[in-house]
């Protein structure tokens, strides 16, 4: 890693893992397989972002750490990328568990359980598939009725104000870096 830390993407522990790697990673990692509108990537930083503040209107009353596990969902893609579900269910169990492996590293790295109870993984997963709704309609060019038929219609309310952002890697590294340390600092 930038870091100088020696990350075994089989055997993760917890203290090879540093924000700034994962800031770096997510935000050089683009979703859609980089096939969006713009004149940047839509990178996993940025969606992680966007989930986490989903996630604040989807569970209003979650407290900061599970604010924190939404922004960090998609974590283990800083070192392993993302790969549209599809492939993922091609490529078969594995992935799912080294996904797993590395997620649990990370939360326990930053004072969660290496496991989020499923009631709190099943409102981040409404929070990412609204998310993946607004990526889909404003910037990788499905119609609306499209965007329904693969992640549903979302509630308008929960999207009010939100727009996808694009912008240099660098920026999102670092909005995602300052978003974490408030969320540690509130814990």
């Amino acid at each position: 890693m930038l870091s100088g830390r020696r990350l075994d993407l089989l055997d993760p522990t917890p203290m090879d893992v540093e924000i700034e790697d994962i800031a770096h990673g997510l935000a050089f990692v683009a979703r859609w397989n980089g096939q969006t509108m713009g004149d940047y990537a839509y990178s996993v930083a940025e969606h992680s972002l966007l989930v986490e503040t989903l996630f604040g209107r989807v569970a209003p009353k979650a407290p900061a750490k599970w604010r924190l596990a939404a922004l960090l969902h998609d974590a283990p893609e800083y070192v392993i990328g993302d790969m549209i579900s599809p492939v993922k269910a091609a490529v078969g169990p594995g992935y799912g568990a080294l996904d797993e492996r590395l997620e649990a590293a990370v939360h326990i790295r930053f004072g969660l359980p290496a496991k989020v109870p499923a009631q709190i993984k099943r409102q981040i997963k409404k929070a990412d598939k609204i998310s993946a709704w607004m990526e889909a309609t404003q910037i990788a060019g499905f119609t609306k009725a499209e965007a329904d038929r693969f992640f549903g219609k979302p509630d308008p309310a929960l999207m009010d104000g939100l727009e996808i952002v694009l912008r240099p890697p660098v920026e999102t590294r670092n909005a995602y870096t300052a978003r974490h340390n408030a969320l540690l600092e509130q814990l």
